[in-house]
């Protein structure tokens, strides 16, 4: 199990830190969430959740993995539960709700890697300069459109500041460089990250 804290030197951070019993429930409850949807007979053991952080609400993401491949991600930028409920839920949108996917097989369960990111309030940036890759999250918006990017994306893929951004307009179905226009809204958030 691996963590990392993605945190910025001027705004707070998540505001959360886990010890690894908490990061090892939260991944427990992620994947037993998807094994009783395909199988709701699943004798699966039920990880306590008697842990008072597990209860606070926070924005977040849970993605898998297949063989280093993407296989589904999703997540809520503002709070909807308290983790423990939270991140079930997700897991579950994550396995069967990512429209780029099919749905999860329960054959590809023992080969999912799981990653959950939870995230700071999210800020407005006037000043795109600002943006630090690997560090912030990236929310680009413009009229209608909108595309969100988590900062593990810009590490994993080696972009600099101005590729993250350009990706992110695609994201939200904008053209490159639109970042750069008036009327676009440029928001910055980080994220607590650990997987299995």
């Amino acid at each position: 199990m691996g963590s990392k804290l993605e945190n910025d030197k001027n705004h707070k951070g998540p505001g959360v830190e886990l010890t690894e019993a908490e990061q090892d429930i939260l991944l427990k409850l992620a994947r037993n969430a998807i094994i009783r949807k395909l199988q709701p007979t699943s004798s699966e053991e039920v990880p306590s959740v008697d842990y008072p952080v597990l209860n606070e609400e926070r924005g977040l993401f849970v993605t898998l993995h297949k063989n280093s491949a993407l296989r589904g991600c999703i997540g809520h930028l503002i709070p909807m539960a308290p983790l423990r409920d939270e991140v079930q839920n997700v897991a579950r949108l994550a396995a069967f709700e990512d429209p780029r996917f099919p749905s999860v097989s329960i054959n590809e369960v023992p080969e999912l890697h799981l990653e959950i990111t939870i995230l700071s309030p999210m800020y407005r940036i006037d000043d795109p300069e600002t943006v630090i890759p690997g560090k912030h999250g990236l929310l680009i918006s413009r009229g209608f459109y909108q595309g969100l990017l988590l900062p593990q994306v810009a590490s994993e893929r080696g972009w600099d500041r101005e590729t993250f951004l350009d990706q992110t307009c695609i994201k939200a179905g904008l053209r490159p460089g639109d970042w750069r226009k008036s009327d676009t809204e440029i928001s910055v958030f980080t994220a607590y990250i650990f997987s299995e």
